[in-house]
């Protein structure tokens, strides 16, 4: 796995990425992501695969040491892969993120530009292909519109159980309350705008 100037992940041989997303979701998670693991129970090797770890630990679903993170067993369940496949392209490709919420949306052309303008890349760059594959890679197994419902669902959840109502006003006194939020780990302000239009509907209007 390499970085097109540290800002981007990307595997040259792209194609391994959903080899070994495909076959991650079948296989036991194990306790440690080796390139042993890799070779003998996802069947893949040679010098094209090494790239894959790296790759998975970049955008999330690996930790520093190998181990499989939280994002990684949330991929594996078949109702969560889709959101958590979103997380870890909203992750790993941050940079592009930062210069559009909805480059997961975006056309070829529009994404391509917005790689060459956070990379410096030329585009007749032969790492521009790269990238744009592994980022369409990843992106194949993404569902965006889940990832902001789990987001706006957990939070109504949330809030409603344990944020106190308002209390009545008591002889002309007005008391207040303070909600805290637990906001999650992304960079989307769709997922916020999500979040926030919950938070009005369930709490704020009554």
């Amino acid at each position: 796995m390499k970085m097109a100037k540290g800002i981007v992940p990307y595997m040259s041989a792209y194609g391994n990425i959903t080899k070994a997303l495909e076959k991650l979701q079948k296989a036991a998670t194990p306790d440690r992501f080796s390139q042993d693991f890799l070779a003998t129970k996802l069947g893949m090797k040679g010098g094209s695969a090494k790239p894959v770890i790296p790759f998975l630990k970049r955008v999330g679903f690996l930790s520093s040491d190998g181990s499989p993170t939280n994002l990684y067993e949330r991929f594996r369940n078949k109702g969560q892969a889709g959101a958590a496949a979103a997380e870890a392209l909203r992750r790993g490709y941050s940079a592009l993120y930062d210069v559009n919420q909805y480059i997961h949306d975006a056309s070829d052309d529009d994404l391509k530009g917005v790689v060459v303008q956070v990379t410096g890349m030329g585009r007749d760059s032969k790492t521009l292909g790269a990238v744009l594959g592994s980022f369409k890679a990843l992106r194949a197994f993404a569902d965006f519109d889940v990832a902001e419902e789990e987001a706006a669902s957990s939070l109504t959840a949330d809030e409603q159980a344990t944020a106190p109502r308002p209390t009545p006003t008591i002889a002309g006194l007005n008391l207040g309350y303070t909600i805290n939020l637990h906001l999650p780990a992304t960079s989307d302000v769709a997922v916020f705008n999500a979040i926030f239009k919950s938070l009005s509907e369930n709490l704020l209007s009554r």
